[in-house]
């Protein structure tokens, strides 16, 4: 990869190296038939200081983890590969240019149980940015570029409690600090920054309940997509 910055070749590199198993404690059964899917985890900038991350704050009164932000990314159709339905989803999410995206690897895929999907986390650096903007508001709340430098800070990072009684990692973004990245893309951040060195320890952070808005249509009993645990959790997981 000629163009990718520096910065982001230790992301290469531990992705063609990390197993699901370093992600996840949940991968697809031998004898599982799950949906695929596939979501763009795009970095921005030329260094460690520009750098970020492209993530969608999905619409506030879907039944569906309203108000979740996410990578963008979606079901995987016929005929298509993951990195063909990661870039088609993002640009029907946000409008970016794919051809201003320079794929530079893909991680293994991750189980998510309770929806059967078998998701492959792709990998971009956004060589060439293009302007974005919510498409559809019935799906998009709000787009984020969030700071890779804030998602490492302390004071962005807490925890977060489902009322099932699993316990999560999660970020505070935007400007106020008041939108909560939770969930199966923070669980993807946290276990990729851990991988690579970059995190610090999550054993003291804050644990807050999640906003009431996030919880509309989901059932009270889950089993976490991220790790596939269910129940109180006796440490924070990830």
């Amino acid at each position: 990869m000629t163009n990718l910055p520096a910065w982001l070749e230790p992301v290469r590199a531990g992705a063609a190296e990390v197993t699901g198993d370093d992600l996840t404690r949940f991968l697809p059964p031998d004898d599982a038939d799950p949906r695929r899917g596939a979501v763009l985890m795009l970095f921005t900038g030329d260094d460690e200081e520009s750098g970020g991350l492209l993530l969608t704050e999905r619409a506030h009164h879907m039944r569906s983890h309203p108000g979740q932000v996410s990578f963008p990314g979606g079901s995987i159709d016929p005929g298509e590969s993951p990195v063909e339905a990661a870039l088609r989803e993002a640009e029907e999410e946000t409008g970016l240019d794919p051809a201003g995206v320079e794929v530079f690897g893909e991680l293994p895929d991750l189980y998510l149980p309770p929806s059967n999907f078998a998701v492959t986390p792709v990998l971009g650096w956004w060589e060439t940015p293009s302007p974005v903007r919510v498409v559809d508001p019935d799906e998009v709340h709000a787009i984020h570029l969030v700071p890779v430098s804030e998602l490492l800070q302390p004071d962005h990072r807490i925890g977060v409690r489902h009322p099932s009684g699993w316990v999560g990692p999660a970020f505070l973004i935007g400007p106020d600090r008041d939108v909560i990245l939770w969930g199966f893309t923070a669980g993807v951040i946290t276990r990729l920054f851990e991988y690579l060195g970059w995190a610090t320890p999550w054993d003291d952070y804050e644990v807050r309940d999640l906003p009431s808005y996030m919880l509309q249509g989901v059932p009270r009993r889950t089993t976490d997509e991220t790790t596939g645990t269910s129940g109180p959790p006796t440490r924070l997981e990830r």
